[in-house]
């Protein structure tokens, strides 16, 4: 069994004319559509399979400012609040709730990098509190071990990624958007340059304004267009267990294994660091971008197989607008999780967690995590083709902030003050090294 996902019904026929287009129905584009649509605006969010079929329901579900790189943090701020908005609007089944995150570890080195962490975001308003053995002991007392120290971050929490992205769909088709589902945008029509369409396989959309918010897809698109974006991907398998665990805290990480409790009541188990490389033809030509991630993360990462590489989510194939493109042959991606990877974190979630031990496994999976060079995400609405607009590329973040990520892209789309500064997520600092850039987190 594959990631939980709420399927919903949407709109079948194609409009010819919006004033925006948005490509890609993961948290980003969905919540850009509906930032978009509750400001009045006649948008149609297009996605080639499911509402949040891919990464957006493939996560652990953590809304975090804990450990956020500080070009993210404001944004990760900004998010929490509107994941608030946002499920008052479309339903409570969107699970978000300031639960709280625990962070335990007996690593001193990592307790100090959490603490240095911690002495800058207090200065930036965030409640981050470190926990002294006692106390960390009692935080994760389900554990029945020691630990030296942990952090608490009791104004983080989590949301339901099964429900969270479809159900914000709704909320779009109830501010006047159309969503349609299973209709892959094949590409963007120019006219003196700037955009003039999108041509689906439903047929044409007229529009001077288009986002693109692909995940994994976005590199590859936009290759279509002349526009080079650095964009690497790494595949991680997780799994959840049924529920009848007791005890167990909501969200809790470790370096051994992190739980996450889901909304059907069962946890979600990951462990950081255990992420495979597929190699894709993409990749392999702008390996030179990620040289500095690779050197800094290269003991977090082992190499993968061929899946990418035939999925045809990041090549360098030129497609025409009339045929059949790749996102038509692979409407989801569903790579096979890595079954080592899946046996040892169930081990370890059992070992560490007894509860566990009770409950059987209930699904595994795998997902495609797309990163830039520095693990930022690029958020842009100036990339070299007026009229186009890219929000991609977040790092294994994008769950958290999608919100924040869709007002901000809204924001600059609609000429409106940004709801955070937005230097830092142009496309264009990746004409420059990467060299001492990289998120630590």
């Amino acid at each position: 069994m594959t990631a939980p996902l709420l399927h919903i019904s949407s709109a079948t026929d194609c409009p010819q004319q919006a004033d925006t287009v948005v490509i890609g129905g993961g948290i980003v584009g969905v919540s850009t559509a509906y930032w978009l649509a509750r400001a009045g605006q006649k948008v149609v969010l297009l996605e080639k399979g499911r509402i949040g079929a891919e990464q957006s329901s493939r996560n652990w579900g953590w809304c975090r400012q804990q450990n956020r790189d500080a070009r993210e943090l404001p944004l990760s701020r900004v998010s929490l609040s509107l994941w608030e908005e946002m499920m008052q609007d479309c339903g409570a089944e969107i699970g978000f709730r300031r639960c709280g995150l625990i962070y335990l570890s007996n690593d001193e080195a990592e307790i100090e990098g959490w603490a240095r962490w911690g002495r800058f975001a207090r200065g930036e308003g965030v409640d981050t509190r470190m926990l002294t053995a006692t106390e960390a002991a009692e935080r994760g007392a389900a554990t029945g071990q020691a630990w030296k120290g942990g952090v608490w971050s009791p104004t983080d929490g989590i949301a339901n990624p099964a429900a969270a992205a479809p159900m914000i769909a709704q909320g779009i088709e109830k501010h006047g958007g159309i969503v349609l589902q299973e209709c892959a945008a094949r590409g963007v029509e120019t006219s003196g340059g700037a955009v003039s369409a999108v041509v689906t396989e439903k047929g044409v959309i007229q529009t001077k304004q288009v986002v693109l918010s692909g995940g994994a897809w976005a590199g590859s698109f936009l290759h279509q267009l002349g526009v080079f974006f650095p964009q690497s991907s790494v595949r991680s398998s997780i799994l959840s267990v049924a529920p009848g665990a007791q005890g167990i805290p909501d969200a809790v990480h470790t370096k051994e294994v992190s739980v996450t409790r889901r909304g059907d009541g069962g946890y979600t188990l990951a462990i950081s660091g255990l992420a495979k490389v597929d190699p894709t033809p993409r990749m392999l030509r702008g390996s030179k971008h990620f040289l500095p991630m690779f050197l800094r993360r290269w003991r977090s990462l082992a190499p993968g197989g061929t899946q990418a590489w035939r999925s045809g989510f990041d090549g360098l194939k030129e497609w025409k607008l009339d045929q059949p493109t790749p996102m038509e042959q692979m409407r989801i991606l569903d790579p096979r999780p890595d079954a080592g990877t899946i046996a040892k974190t169930l081990a370890c979630g059992r070992q560490l967690f007894p509860a566990l031990q009770k409950v059987p496994l209930q699904a595994s999976w795998a997902s495609y995590i797309d990163s830039t060079p520095d693990g930022v995400p690029v958020i842009d609405s100036d990339i070299g083709v007026p009229g186009l607009a890219l929000a991609a590329g977040l790092s294994g973040h994008g769950f958290g902030i999608g919100p924040g990520v869709g007002h901000l892209m809204a924001d600059m789309l609609l000429g409106r003050a940004p709801v955070t500064e937005t230097a830092q997520y142009k496309l264009s600092r990746f004409t420059q090294s990467q060299w001492g850039k990289v998120s630590d987190f």
